[in-house]
């Protein structure tokens, strides 16, 4: 495994990220496809023995309870000092005040329950799951720099926001002397190729590392258009990701990607990933897995570089896009 900085930070991490929003007890939140502390275990440990050292996780997932089994998992598997654990914040746990959101009130709130739950002293990588429309960014801003002198986080993020928001955020950290942003976790793969207009340029100018999640588009770029599964199924929030107006073309990228797999002769996840992987900014993708197959993929991806014949097959099809996964 080769490492890399995460933006312009001295922090070393793996090329790949392991998303672990699949782990989680099933009855708890809105995920009932996520795997249990048993079955989430040995995935985990695999990820660790492939080297791959940065783990993302967040406070709403599975109502805390992911936090909990990869917080336990990696203290049996790894060596604190040589993992990455990230972390969010934002999303509500119940409809009551005060519960979910960005305000300072939340954040001191919610950083103190994240290491408790993943039995830690700190995160290095707190993130804002969302931008917060009921909280002035300084608020926010201050919080987050509060938490960072603290102690409690090494480094900040954003995730899934408008690029003039997170211009805005930079802007107003640097005038205050706050923490800044060291990274954004936006949507991106190719069925989704929005954030090409302005989020990425934005990261690439600012020096900030890009996490892309779902860069599979859900499975979606690893199977035949028709073929489902229990997640495609279940997973209420993916259903509006991915819309029926830009169907016909959306179809047309995946079998691309299918033809392009068999030339090679890889699995289709392998191609996907390659193509995020390439994407100008691109530092490491979040990837999920719920099978040894997934993992064993995301690392092969490394290795397997698209020639640019290849690049314009696969995003030939592609026609614009509403923007989702963020308000």
């Amino acid at each position: 495994m080769k490492y890399v900085n995460l933006g312009r930070t001295g922090l070393k991490i793996s090329p790949i990220a392991l998303g672990c929003m699949t782990y989680g007890i099933p009855d708890r939140g809105k995920h009932p496809w996520t795997l249990d502390e048993d079955s989430s275990r040995p995935l985990i440990r695999q990820a660790v023995e492939l080297g791959i050292n940065f783990f993302d996780t967040a406070n709403s997932y599975s109502d805390g309870t992911s936090e909990e089994i990869v917080g336990r998992a990696l203290r049996d598997f790894a060596r604190r000092d040589e993992i990455v654990i990230a972390t969010k914040v934002y999303f509500k746990f119940r409809d009551a005040p005060n519960n979910g959101g960005l305000s300072r009130k939340a954040i001191f709130h919610e950083i103190d329950n994240s290491l408790r739950r993943l039995g830690t002293d700190y995160v290095d990588l707190y993130q804002i799951h969302r931008w917060d429309y009921e909280t002035p960014i300084e608020e926010t801003l201050e919080a987050l720099h509060d938490v960072v002198k603290a102690g409690k986080a090494l480094h900040i993020g954003a995730s899934s926001m408008h690029a003039w928001q997170f211009a805005k955020a930079l802007h107003t950290a640097e005038r205050n002397g706050w923490t800044r942003f060291v990274s954004m976790q936006n949507h991106l793969n190719l069925l989704n190729r929005e954030e090409e207009r302005d989020m990425l340029p934005l990261c690439r100018d600012a020096g900030i590392a890009v996490l892309p999640w779902s860069p599979l588009a859900r499975g979606r770029l690893t199977r035949a258009w028709d073929e489902t599964s229990e997640r495609t199924q279940t997973d209420d929030y993916g259903k509006t990701l991915y819309q029926a107006r830009t169907a016909d073309a959306d179809r047309q990228v995946v079998e691309a990607v299918a033809q392009i797999a068999a030339e090679r002769g890889v699995p289709k996840a392998q191609v996907a990933l390659a193509w995020v992987r390439q994407a100008p900014g691109v530092t490491a993708p979040l990837v999920g897995a719920s099978k040894p197959s997934h993992l064993t993929d995301a690392v092969a991806a490394l290795e397997l570089d698209l020639t640019d014949e290849e690049v314009q097959r696969l995003q030939a099809p592609y026609i614009p896009h509403e923007v989702v996964g963020f308000e």
